[in-house]
This record gives C-alpha cells, structure tokens and sequence, in this order.
C-alpha cells in the first residue's frame, strides 16, 4: 500500500505540473492566445498582455518545477489550488462567457484540483506511515 500511494502521489504531483506547465508555456510564452490578451485588457491594468502574460506564464512554469521537485512540501500545492480558485473566480467575474465554452476553466480547473487534493491526501498518508494525518488508519 505504501508504495501505491508513493506512486499516485509522484503521478498526481507530474500531472498537476503538467497543467501549470503546459498552460504557463503554450498560451502565455510561446504562442500568446486571444483569449489570455482579452482577458489582460478586461482587467486594464495598464501592462500589455505581451509583456504580462509571458510573466504570468514563467510563474506558472516555475511553479510547476516546484510541484515536482519540492515534493517534501505542499506549499507549491496549495499554491497551485488557491491559484486555480482564484483565476477560475477572476473568469466567472471577467468573462463568464468562458465558463460555458469548450474546454472552460471550469472544467480544467475542478480536475486540477482533484489532483491537488489527490498529492494532499497521499502525501499526508505517506508522511504518517499509512495513517492519516488524525492519526487513523486508512486514507481519511
């Protein structure tokens, strides 16, 4: 069992770096979408997408490097969840329109989290030896 959860631990933690990956270098650095530039001007801030979005993108990237590679520690973790609730809120307040749309951020969004959820619990069975973090046995 503890090397089960070991392994879904490892392949939650590489697939929520995958997200935050993917999404800071594709969109945001390499190929700049409409919809990240719309979405920069609706909260008119004065920075131009091309320079805010490739920031936005590099923050992402690093912190998916700290999802894996800082794996005694949920803090890049919880980052990634209050990050993830933050932006699909700023969505749903910017541009509801997308949430509605074909591979919204609602949908993204609710799986990234279970993965989050999934590092969160198996990270505290492993670090109480099989017994959750209340001290009972068994994934709680």
């Amino acid at each position: 069992m503890y090397n089960s959860l070991i392994k879904i631990n490892l392949i939650a933690r590489l697939g929520l770096a995958f997200v935050f990956f993917y999404h800071g270098l594709m969109p945001k650095i390499l190929w700049l979408s409409p919809i990240e530039k719309e979405l920069v001007d609706l909260h008119n801030l004065g920075i131009p997408a091309a320079i805010l979005s490739p920031l936005a993108g590099l923050s992402e990237i690093l912190l998916a490097l700290a999802i894996v590679f800082y794996r005694k520690s949920l803090l890049p973790v919880y980052a990634g969840a209050a990050l993830l609730v933050a932006l699909l809120l700023d969505v749903a307040l910017v541009k509801p329109g997308l949430l509605i749309e074909a591979f919204n951020p609602v949908s993204i969004n609710i799986v990234t989290l279970v993965l989050c959820y999934l590092v969160v619990i198996t990270h505290r069975e492993i670090e109480f030896g099989g017994k959750g973090a209340s001290g009972h046995q068994g994934l709680s």
